[in-house]
């Protein structure tokens, strides 16, 4: 029979503490995550503050000014609450809010009372279901349906579904649903509340003036959706029985549609890609240095130090984690874009022949061989390189995009996979017009020039440059 017994042993592991886990969430972040995060701490870390500028006002990442606490009044603005009669309450509810007027100094309206609000889909949806002279009952069910559609416009939720939300008495029926589903549907823009898009290209169809191209364009649509997907005019000119130039019209007309009518709706703003190094090219060498709009403009506040440490007590243990937290923000700060910059600039000097001559002289390269430079580890090579963006002379890269693995040629040289695909590129764009290449025809060429791929892989660089197969190209042809 087995005993049980106690023994104490100790053992030397590797664990990372709770701070050193949030410094490699930090380093994997975005540089715009990044400055989000600093302004955050600006706002609740009183020994932060933003970095003054050249001329003296306090710039953020953007060089715009910006206060150290989001919703802070200035000093004007301090200064007008302060003067306000406390007895008279009618000028604050006057004053400057969410939903009043903003005037200038003169009296005028602000320009941002002059800003256009954007519209969205729903907003543009209801204000026509207003002006309908509408039952209760049958304004509920189109509003439901109105709120239960996708950023595309279309209706992914079953009917069922939305009538429970409502909780009507009685439950509506299948027809007072369907009737709703129509009626939404005949509103602006043609096309919303779609359930497929065969349906949405349908509710489009009325725009085509010709009757004899309407109903034609009505049989491809719900017929031969997938053949006019794939390009195939001779196909569908066999089976509709039509000439492929009237095909051709009909199909040209359908493309005109809008798949997705929910997107003229909704935010303006264009997500841009920042970069985070700036590369150039200055009296023959390749100059690396970082992008100054997403470095956070932060210091920290010594004056508010030296008074902490000079009536420090026992009682004020939150204002010493702040502190503390204000060192160590900073010095995530340094250390973050320190390493930006090591891990771009060894990138560079191993991939200059490409920024030179593009992607056919791109070198083989792994994450190891940039951490063995730099002297950090490959897995914080990894999160260096994760979102973040080098702009060139030739355009803005993702980190990654310099890495790629060795593929090696019939004569034993070591050639990247991305110079690869910038060789499948330039065959398929000197090939005849009226006699594409295939992928195995690629690949034969490839294997001329000492390069042996299989033609899967071929396959697979194909697409990820967003090639058409020889099929769809010859047809296009």
């Amino acid at each position: 029979m087995g005993s049980m017994d106690l023994r104490a042993e100790s053992r030397q592991t590797q664990t990372l503490s709770p701070r050193l886990q949030h410094a490699v969430r930090l380093l994997q972040m975005s540089s715009l995550d990044f400055a989000a995060m600093v302004r955050d701490k600006m706002g609740q870390n009183p020994f932060l503050e933003p970095e003054e500028g050249e001329d003296g006002e306090a710039a953020t990442d953007s060089g715009e000014a910006d206060t150290a606490a989001e919703g802070a009044p200035s000093e004007a603005e301090a200064a007008d609450v302060t003067s306000i009669d406390p007895g008279d309450d009618r000028e604050i509810w006057q004053g400057e809010g969410p939903g009043g007027t903003r005037r200038a100094e003169d009296g005028e309206i602000s320009a941002l009372d002059m800003m256009a609000v954007e519209t969205t889909l729903n907003m543009h949806l209801h204000e026509q279901l207003n002006v309908l002279p509408l039952e209760p009952r049958d304004r509920a069910l189109a509003q439901a349906i109105v709120e239960s559609l996708d950023d595309d416009g279309y209706l992914r939720t079953p009917l069922d579904e939305v009538a429970e939300v409502l909780n009507l008495e009685p439950p509506p029926s299948p027809t007072e649903l369907s009737i709703a589903l129509k009626r939404v549907q005949s509103l602006d823009p043609a096309g919303v509340a779609a359930r497929s898009v065969a349906e949405c290209l349908q509710l489009q169809l009325s725009k085509i003036d010709c009757a004899a191209s309407r109903a034609l364009a009505e049989r491809i649509v719900s017929r031969h959706l997938h053949t006019l997907a794939a390009k195939d005019v001779n196909g569908l000119a066999h089976q509709l029985g039509e000439t492929p130039a009237r095909i051709e019209e009909v199909c040209d007309r359908i493309r005109r549609l809008d798949p997705r009518p929910g997107w003229r709706f909704g935010s303006s703003q264009v997500a841009y890609v920042v970069p985070d190094v700036l590369v150039k090219r200055v009296r023959g060498q390749w100059s690396v240095q970082l992008n100054p709009a997403v470095v956070p403009r932060v210091r920290f506040n010594h004056v508010y130090a030296e008074l902490f440490q000079r009536h420090r007590s026992t009682h004020n243990g939150e204002m010493a984690g702040h502190l503390q937290d204000a060192r160590w923000t900073l010095r995530n700060v340094e250390q973050r874009f320190s390493t930006i910059l090591d891990v771009a600039q060894a990138i560079v000097r191993r991939q200059r022949h490409f920024l030179e001559y593009g992607p056919m002289a791109m070198k083989p390269l792994v994450l190891r061989e940039i951490a063995d430079e730099v002297g950090i580890h490959e897995s914080t090579v990894s999160r260096v390189t994760n979102n973040k963006y080098m702009a060139t002379p030739i355009g803005v890269f993702e980190l990654k995009y310099f890495f790629s693995r060795a593929m090696i040629s019939a004569n034993g040289s070591a050639c990247s996979a991305t110079a690869i695909r910038g060789l499948i590129k330039d065959i398929i764009e000197a090939e005849r017009p009226e006699r594409p290449l295939s992928d195995a025809e690629i690949t034969r060429q490839l294997a001329q020039q000492g390069l042996v791929v299989a033609r899967r892989t071929v396959t697979k660089y194909r697409q990820m440059l967003r090639i058409e197969s020889v099929e769809r190209r010859r047809r296009h042809s």
